[in-house]
C-alpha cells in the first residue's frame, strides 16, 4: 500500500499563495506575469484557425501531412486502430517512402490498442514509432506520468493541437452521440518551434536522441496577426505550468469566465479560486461532459463537485448531443486558451499536457460563440436538482472520490 500510495501521488501541487491580483486580463501586467509564471513568452507573427470537429480537422490534418518535404512529428495519447488510424497511417507510410523523415511518439497506455495492421503499415513505410513510457520494472516508479499532448508539426513550419487523438470517434460533425465533439487549432509561423520543442524533449526522453536542426526548426517567418503563446507542462519539473496560467486567468478576470472541459474535477484550490471570482461579481460558465461522459470516474467526482459552484451562482452546462471532448477557457472576452489539458488532477500533476494562449477579441468572441451554440445542447444543472439526487448517486461519488487525484 505504501509503494502504491508513492507510486499514484501527485508529482506537482497547485499554489496556496500569490492567488490574489489587482491587475486584469487586459493589461500588460497579466501577459508579462503568465510569460514569467510559465517561462513561455508570446511569439509574434503567427496565423491561427479554430477548427471543430473531425470533418473539419481530420482533413486538413492530413492535407499537410501529405504535403510534407522534410519533417513529420506526432505526438499522440490516442491512437487507435479503426478507419481513422488507418488513412492517417497510409498517409504518414506515403510520405516516409518519399524520403520524408516521420517521428511518431505514442502513449504507452493511451495508444495500446493502435492495433498490430496500423503498426505494419507504418512499419512499412518507414516511419519511426516510438512508445513513450512504457510499463517495465525499472520504471515502475513513473507509470503515471503519461504523454496527453496531441501534437501534429509538419516541416517544423505548421502544428496542431487540441483535445482529438486519431479514432473513430472524432469523424463527423457531432450530430450524435458516435460523433465527439471537439476542437483542434491551426497555426503557421514563429510559435510552431515551441510545439516541436515539447515533441523534441519527449523524444529524446524516450530514443536518446537529439532533435536539431533544419528538419524541425526552419528559419522562422510571419505568417500572420496572432501573438501566440505555447505553454508546455511536465510533472518532471515539479509544478504544472498550465495550471499556473489556469489559474492565473482566473484570478485576473474582472467581468467573465467561460469553461468549457469534459473532465471537471477542480482541486480544492481550483474550487475556491472560481467561487471568489464569482463573489467578486465575474459571470462564470462551465460546460462538461454531460451524460455521454465517457469516464465513470470523471463524471461522479465531477457531479460531486457540483453544489460548491452553483450555490454561489455559477452555471454549470452538461452537453448531452455527444461526447464533449475539447478543453478552452476565455477570461474577459479578451484572453483565450485551447490545448490538451483537462481541468483535474491528471492532467495537472501526472500528464505532458500543451495549450495555445491567444490575447485577442476577436478569437475569443469567435469561441465564445461556439459556445453558446453548444449551449442548446446542454442540460443546465440547478442546485435544487442537484440536491434532489439520490442516496445511491452520493454513494457512488463517495467511492468514486477516493480516485480522484486520477482522474
Amino acid at each position: 500500500m505504501t509503494l502504491l500510495c508513492y507510486l499514484i501521488h501527485p508529482r506537482s501541487e497547485p499554489p496556496t499563495l500569490g492567488l490574489d491580483h489587482e491587475f486584469a486580463t487586459d493589461s500588460a501586467e497579466f501577459l508579462a506575469t503568465v510569460a514569467g509564471s510559465t517561462g513561455v513568452p508570446y511569439v509574434p507573427g503567427n496565423a491561427l484557425e479554430i477548427l471543430n470537429n473531425g470533418d473539419a480537422f481530420y482533413p486538413r490534418m492530413l492535407g499537410d501531412i501529405r504535403r510534407a518535404r522534410a519533417s513529420i512529428c506526432m505526438e499522440a495519447y490516442i491512437y487507435w486502430a479503426g478507419e481513422v488510424g488507418d488513412e492517417f497511417a497510409a498517409a504518414l507510410a506515403d510520405r516516409a517512402r518519399a524520403g520524408v523523415r516521420v517521428m511518431i511518439l505514442l502513449d504507452a497506455v493511451g495508444s495500446s490498442s493502435i492495433g498490430d495492421r496500423t503498426l505494419k503499415t507504418l512499419d512499412a513505410g518507414g516511419c519511426e514509432v516510438v512508445w513513450y513510457n512504457p510499463i517495465n520494472w525499472n520504471t515502475i516508479d513513473r507509470y503515471n506520468n503519461r504523454t496527453h499532448r496531441k501534437s501534429l508539426i509538419v516541416d517544423g513550419a505548421v502544428a496542431y493541437t487540441g483535445g482529438a487523438g486519431i479514432a473513430d470517434q472524432w469523424r463527423g460533425d457531432a450530430r450524435g452521440p458516435d460523433e465527439w465533439r471537439d476542437m483542434q487549432i491551426r497555426f503557421e509561423g514563429p510559435a510552431v518551434r515551441w510545439l516541436q520543442s515539447g515533441f523534441a524533449h519527449n523524444w529524446q526522453e524516450s530514443t536518446g536522441e537529439l532533435v536539431s536542426g533544419d528538419l524541425y526548426y526552419p528559419n522562422p517567418r510571419a505568417r500572420g496577426q496572432y501573438a501566440l503563446q505555447v505553454v508546455l507542462s511536465s510533472p518532471e519539473v515539479g509544478q504544472s505550468s498550465v495550471q499556473t496560467m489556469y489559474f492565473l486567468g482566473i484570478m485576473c478576470a474582472r467581468k467573465s469566465i467561460v469553461i468549457a472541459n469534459p473532465y471537471f474535477v477542480p482541486n480544492q484550490v481550483a474550487l475556491d479560486t472560481l467561487i471568489e471570482a464569482k463573489r467578486r461579481g465575474v459571470d462564470v460558465r462551465i460546460m462538461v461532459s454531460g451524460i455521454r461522459n465517457d469516464t465513470w470516474l470523471a463524471r461522479q467526482n465531477a457531479v460531486r463537485k457540483y453544489g460548491a459552484l452553483l450555490r454561489v451562482g455559477i452555471q454549470i452546462l452538461e452537453y448531452n448531443r455527444s461526447m464533449l471532448h475539447h478543453k478552452v477557457m476565455v477570461v474577459d472576452g479578451i484572453w483565450s486558451t485551447i490545448g490538451t489539458t483537462n481541468f483535474d488532477s491528471r492532467s495537472f500533476a501526472h500528464n505532458e499536457e500543451s495549450n495555445v494562449c491567444v490575447h485577442d477579441r476577436g478569437v475569443a468572441t469567435d469561441i465564445e460563440k461556439m459556445f453558446e451554440r453548444d449551449s442548446d445542447a446542454c442540460a443546465e444543472i440547478t442546485l435544487a436538482a442537484w440536491e434532489g439526487r439520490g442516496w445511491l448517486q452520493k454513494g457512488l461519488e463517495v467511492v468514486a472520490s477516493l480516485f480522484e487525484d486520477q482522474v
